[in-house]
């Protein structure tokens, strides 16, 4: 599963029907905004795209998360415009029973290290105790 790549069936339910998911994905992206702009979102047989610009490279791929992790949207296409990613950055698909500790462990090392996790992703992860299984987050490697 890439970036672009998500679990349809899981997820934040932000709209009833299709028809709705580009203003509420819209609405859901902008009000946690990560640094993007002139957001565009379409829906089509649970594939969302996105365009715009984005302020750096982080902003972009967690507009494509905040979309990605929504119920009922199995991919999403990029049309975001952004500075080009200058850290190691990886993907986590967070698994039954998993915890921010626990990820923290698997992906940097160190359980402490959880709130690292948690800030990188919190327009994705309103919540540091309500994590899904299939969720996916960006981690960023030292």
């Amino acid at each position: 599963m890439g970036l672009l790549d998500f679990a349809r069936d899981i997820g934040h339910k932000l709209f009833s029907n299709e028809d709705e998911a580009p203003t509420k994905i819209t609405q859901h992206i902008e009000e946690n905004n990560p640094g993007i702009s002139d957001l565009q979102v379409s829906v089509e047989d649970g594939v969302a795209t996105l365009s715009g610009s984005a302020d750096s490279a982080a902003a972009r791929e967690k507009a494509i998360l905040m979309a990605g992790n929504t119920q009922g949207i199995a991919s999403v296409v990029d049309n975001i415009s952004a500075p080009e990613e200058t850290s190691n950055v990886t993907y986590y698909v967070v698994e039954e029973g998993d915890s921010l500790w626990t990820i923290a462990e698997k992906t940097l090392g160190n359980g402490a290290k959880y709130e690292q996790i948690f800030e990188e992703n919190k327009e994705v992860i309103q919540n540091p105790d309500l994590i899904f299984a299939g969720q996916k987050l960006r981690i960023t490697q030292a």
